[in-house]
């Protein structure tokens, strides 16, 4: 969640308990402690969309770029995911082209897409596992070698070439002189990139004479979060890079970001409240948002209006806003792993209703049916136990739906908030939205939500 949205719900503070306990018709003998935890259980998805780049244009099998060749790709990014990618130096020993840990920003500070030569944030790097030799004259060189994967150890971190200060060193040419990437602003979230071999024939000097540096396949990521492949001054982290750096191949850092690709969704802060049965104090499914505050939350994951007007809502007795994380002494949204608690008294004939946003959309939500959840059985019973298959994800109809976490005027990209065309018109199950073709998970694989009775 960007930091707009946290700031905004770190402005929001828990209200106490809003309206007495009303007459339910149960007496106070009836009474029970709820306690309600709702965990975050999604996936961790480091990488927004990833792939590998391996043909060179006008070639038709996979290959290096040789000097004049270049790779292309096509990638989709919001405001604030960034790229990234790794390709080998060929002719050496482990040596690897990429941007450094903050990745390439796709978007200026004004929140406009760039398109340009981006050359100047790519650098050299050693991957550290391997004894640097001359260039396409050691024999352990990718082109020398017997077999991929052969050579002394050097059981380092990876650094910037010229950082390197284990072992002998060689003259490489400057990366402006092999290699030019490049971004073109497509439209909407589009953008193509373009890594192009623009070295001479005779880039690498040697002790046998001069020799083309080709450049390697290779494996692209767009992220949001730092050190998305690498981090400097560590060791590799065994999930492919080096052999990209040792070999040129890209196909088991390929394989281990295809399977860490996709949409991280948070759950943001939102409002609890007991009301009684036959209430629909928070939203009403096929009508139109009441405007008293679900929106905020929907959209920007802000609690604050819909928090300080409890106590006026349709039926409620008591309520709550939640945003401060378990084990956390501040605001903020729950990332996977991490969970919202709160606990209240009810009676029987009471229900329990909340909102909290899906993060990385526009404006949709976490809730109940519009009607609760009942908090007894027909017997006076408390509830407890995993209520998880009576939450759904809801559409607040308030802003036209973009692809999570991507479309512009979610909530992590919008510039400010409340952003967006506006919406269908009506609150509904986000399975119902027509028009709306993007793949959301189950709720079940995103929140766990758990009711204890005393």
């Amino acid at each position: 969640m960007n930091t707009r949205l946290i700031s905004l719900v770190a402005a929001s503070v828990f209200l106490g308990a809003c309206g007495d306990d009303g007459d339910d018709g149960g007496s106070s003998a009836e009474t029970h402690r709820f306690t309600v935890s709702i965990e975050n259980v999604a996936a961790q998805r480091p990488f927004t969309s990833a792939g590998m780049f391996n043909i060179p244009r006008g070639d038709s099998e996979p290959g290096p770029a040789t000097p004049g060749k270049s790779y292309g790709f096509t990638i989709h990014a919001g405001r604030t995911q960034k790229l990234s990618f790794v390709t080998m130096l060929a002719a050496t020993n482990d040596l690897f082209y990429g941007p450094d840990g903050d990745g390439i920003a796709l978007y200026d500070e004004e929140g406009e897409p760039i398109s340009g030569d981006v050359t100047d944030q790519v650098y050299l790097w050693d991957a550290g596992s391997e004894v640097n030799e001359e260039p396409r004259v050691g024999p352990n060189t990718v082109s020398q070698q017997e077999a991929p994967d052969t050579g002394p150890d050097e059981d380092g971190d990876v650094l910037a070439i010229e950082d390197v200060t284990q072992g002998e060193s060689f003259d490489y040419p400057s990366v402006s002189d092999v290699i030019q990437v490049s971004i073109e602003h497509v439209e909407g979230t589009e953008f193509l990139v373009t890594i192009a071999n623009v070295s001479p024939d005779d880039a690498l000097q040697t002790s046998e004479g001069d020799f083309p540096a080709p450049v390697s396949p290779g494996v692209w990521v767009v992220h949001r979060a730092p050190d998305p492949l690498f981090s400097v001054g560590m060791p590799d982290r065994d999930q492919g890079v080096e052999h990209i750096a040792e070999d040129g191949n890209p196909s088991e850092l390929g394989e281990f970001v295809a399977e860490n690709t996709g949409v991280t969704f948070p759950a943001s802060p939102g409002v609890w409240v007991v009301h009684s049965d036959g209430s629909r104090p928070l939203y009403t499914e096929g009508e139109a948002d009441s405007g008293d505050g679900v929106e905020r939350i929907a959209e920007d994951g802000n609690p604050a209006m819909l928090g300080a007007g409890i106590e006026s809502l349709d039926g409620v007795v008591r309520g709550e806003v939640f945003n401060v994380p378990v084990g956390s002494d501040e605001p903020g949204p729950i990332v996977p792993g991490s969970s919202y608690e709160f606990s209240f008294d009810a009676r029987p004939g009471q229900r329990l209703s909340f909102v909290s946003m899906l993060a990385a959309t526009n404006d949709a939500f976490f809730g109940p049916s519009d009607s609760g959840i009942a908090l007894f059985d027909d017997d006076a019973t408390p509830l407890e136990g995993v209520v998880s298959d009576q939450i759904y994800l809801w559409d607040a109809g308030t802003e036209a739906n973009e692809e999570p976490l991507v479309g512009p005027n979610t909530v992590t990209n919008q510039l400010e908030p409340d952003m967006g065309r506006s919406g269908e018109g009506s609150v509904q199950l986000l399975s119902d939205v027509d028009g709306d073709d993007f793949d959301y998970p189950d709720v079940t694989s995103l929140l766990s939500v758990r009711i204890a009775a005393e």
